[in-house]
């Protein structure tokens, strides 16, 4: 698995996964990948070069699938665009030891539990997040899928989300006075 090219997408909040899976069955969507635990790690120099840069460089296992992702920075506006290289990996461990041998360091973690849906007439990836943080439900694929996809869903334009889930767990613990360490389940 390689992929190149660039990504857009948005986020909407959801009351939970309950409705999340209830609004995407009666808009048409099925399960097209079950669900699973994805345990992500950010990684960057001990400057954040690449955070200050707005860009991440990820590995990824997602049950016993492991990936290594760069994205670039992003063009907001109301989706997020980005360049985004993922390839496959075989070993998540050994690829860690040499982003750590090249001076790159574990940044931060995050947790999601994701479920991925897709319409029989394509067009695009919608995903379900359970996030320690709350629900959320990415849709990827063309600006123009994206509205339509949304509008069945029943959201508007105006609950489009285009923040990482970095910057909305750092909001999520500025809200509550807590202090940001780690997005995941438990410590």
């Amino acid at each position: 698995m390689a992929t190149s090219g660039i990504e857009t997408e948005i986020k909407l909040a959801l009351a939970s996964a309950a409705a999340g899976r209830a609004a995407l069955r009666r808009a048409g969507f099925r399960v097209s990948k079950r669900r699973v635990l994805e345990r992500n790690t950010v990684f960057d120099t001990p400057a954040q070069t690449l955070r200050k840069a707005s860009c991440l460089l990820r590995v990824r296992l997602a049950g016993r699938v492991a990936s290594l992702t760069y994205k670039g920075r992003p063009d907001v506006s109301r989706f997020k665009r980005r360049e985004e290289l993922e390839t496959g990996i075989a070993d998540a461990r050994t690829v860690t030891a040499v982003l750590e041998r090249l001076g790159f360091e574990p940044a931060f973690r995050y947790e999601k539990y994701r479920t991925e849906y897709r319409q029989p007439a394509g067009g695009g990836v919608a995903a379900l997040d359970e996030t320690p943080i709350g629900v959320y439900l990415e849709l990827e694929g063309s600006a123009g899928w994206i509205d339509r996809a949304a509008r069945r869903l029943g959201f508007a334009e105006s609950q489009y989300v285009t923040a990482s889930y970095a910057a909305l767990y750092f909001a999520w613990c500025g809200r509550r006075g807590a202090k940001p360490s780690h997005m995941v389940f438990g410590k």
